[in-house]
C-alpha cells in the first residue's frame, strides 16, 4: 500500500449513455399511424348564385333590398333604388341589426308583392371580408333564397358618402 491510499481502489466513473433509438422508432410509427387513420375535414362552401349579365332594371325595385358594406364595419341598407329608396337608407354596424332589417323587409315585400325578397350585397373598397361573410350568414339564417354579390355603383357610393360610411 502506498502512503496516500487508504486501502480502497478508486473507480473511474463512466458517462451514462441512453439509447433513444427505440423511442424515435416508436414516435415515427405513432405519427405514421395517426396520419393514415385520421380523416381530414372536407371543405364546405356556401352556394352563391351570381346574376347573369342582364339589362338594368331587371330586378323589381319593390322586391330588391341593397346592402352596401362600408368602412369601420358599417352597413347601409335600403329597399328600391339608391336615388329614391322605398325604405331607408338606414345605417347599422351589427349583424343582429341587419338580420332584423332583412326579416322586416321580407315581411314588407311578401305583404306588398306576394313574392320573395331579392338582396344585392355591394361591398366597397373600404369594407372588410368578415362583414361580407356576416351578411351572407344572415341571409342564410333568414332564409333569403335570392341574393347576389355585385359591384358597387356610383349612386351607392354617393349615398354612402352622404352617410359618412365610404
Amino acid at each position: 500500500m502506498s502512503p496516500g491510499n487508504s486501502g480502497s481502489k478508486h473507480l473511474k466513473k463512466m458517462p451514462v449513455r441512453v439509447d433513444l433509438t427505440a423511442m424515435v422508432d416508436l414516435a415515427f410509427l405513432l405519427i405514421t399511424f395517426f396520419m393514415l387513420t385520421t380523416s381530414l375535414a372536407k371543405p364546405w362552401a356556401m352556394q352563391v348564385a351570381m346574376p347573369a349579365d342582364s339589362p338594368p332594371g331587371a330586378v323589381p325595385l319593390s322586391r330588391s333590398m341593397t346592402i352596401c358594406l362600408g368602412k369601420n364595419n358599417q352597413m347601409l341598407y335600403y329597399l328600391g333604388m339608391a336615388d329614391k329608396p322605398l325604405i331607408g337608407p338606414k345605417l347599422t354596424s351589427s349583424a343582429e341589426d341587419i338580420r332584423k332589417a332583412i326579416i322586416e323587409t321580407q315581411k314588407h315585400v311578401l305583404d306588398a308583392t306576394g313574392k320573395g325578397l331579392i338582396v344585392l350585397v355591394k361591398p366597397d373598397k373600404n369594407s372588410i371580408y368578415s362583414n361580407l361573410v356576416d351578411v351572407l350568414d344572415e341571409l342564410n339564417i333568414t332564409g333569403v333564397q335570392t341574393y347576389a354579390i355585385v359591384n358597387i355603383d356610383a349612386k351607392d357610393i354617393e349615398l354612402m358618402k352622404k352617410q359618412g360610411v365610404y
